[in-house]
């Protein structure tokens, strides 16, 4: 059963009781030290380059940790090298797309993009200008298939990038999916972005949409997020299939909650 198709018609932002919860994302991080054994379970990589995007007004040390476990699991791992995301500013997403198309050219194979947020938008745009060079694109918390406005860090966009979000947003066909494997990792308790923002429609059979248990500032540092990503990079070229969210004995069904629920 497919989820619904995602509109444009504007969702409320997260209410103020989730948005305090974000202050859970310490302890989500925190986590990982127990879960380590089991996320040390997760498929391993074949060596191929994944570029990871970090979200709005953070840096890639804010990425950081999820590289150091990716790259624990035999990926090769580079943040996006530009300082702050304060948006697509001038220059910003040619430097990226530049980034893509030269660890491409210089490995050989195509490249995975990791996304938290703001940083998901670029990877999901970027496969679509070169899917020629992306072997898959993984988002976490991302906005895309949502009213511009259903998030509660919209004002700050605008302040940090200079640039009206209703006339960016029109600019581009953001809930389009990019032309290869497609991964949106989302959270309904997310307290930033309205989950409903998160949902990909199917635009081609290689899309899915994966729950977590997460806060919008903790899903890139969330053990159940990690190894969602760790899964869905080890796959082989070309042989892409759905997230398996009962494996490992069936206790990941008591993880990653059913998507397609009411």
């Amino acid at each position: 059963m497919a989820l619904r198709t995602p509109s444009t018609a504007p969702h409320a932002p997260p209410s103020l009781a989730l948005l305090a919860l974000e202050f859970r994302a310490p302890w989500e991080f925190g986590a990982v030290l127990p879960a380590w054994p089991a996320l040390q379970r997760a498929p391993r990589g074949d060596g191929h380059t994944v570029l990871v995007f970090p979200g709005l007004s953070a840096s890639d040390a804010s990425t950081l940790p999820l590289r150091r476990y990716l790259a624990s699991m035999g990926h090769d791992t580079e943040g996006w090298n530009q300082g702050f995301n304060f948006g697509p500013r001038a220059g910003v997403l040619e430097r990226a797309k530049r980034d893509v198309r030269q660890a491409c050219e210089a490995t050989g194979r195509k490249v995975s993009l990791v996304g938290w947020s703001l940083g998901g938008v670029y990877a999901r745009e970027l496969a679509k200008e070169l899917p020629e060079c992306v072997r898959c694109v993984i988002t976490l918390g991302t906005p895309f298939s949502g009213h511009p406005k259903s998030t509660n860090a919209w004002r700050l966009y605008e302040l940090t990038s200079g640039r009206d979000i209703d006339r960016e947003h029109a600019q581009f066909d953001l809930p389009q999916a990019p032309p290869v494997p497609t991964t949106s990792v989302y959270s309904r308790s997310d307290g930033v972005v309205a989950w409903q923002g998160s949902i990909q429609r199917h635009d081609h059979p290689e899309i899915e949409n994966i729950e977590v248990v997460a806060s919008h500032f903790g899903i890139g540092l969330n053990p159940s997020a990690w190894f969602a990503v760790a899964d869905r990079l080890a796959q082989p070229e070309g042989g892409w299939r759905p997230f398996d969210r009962f494996g490992l004995l069936g206790l990941k069904g008591l993880i990653y909650p059913d998507p397609h629920r009411a």
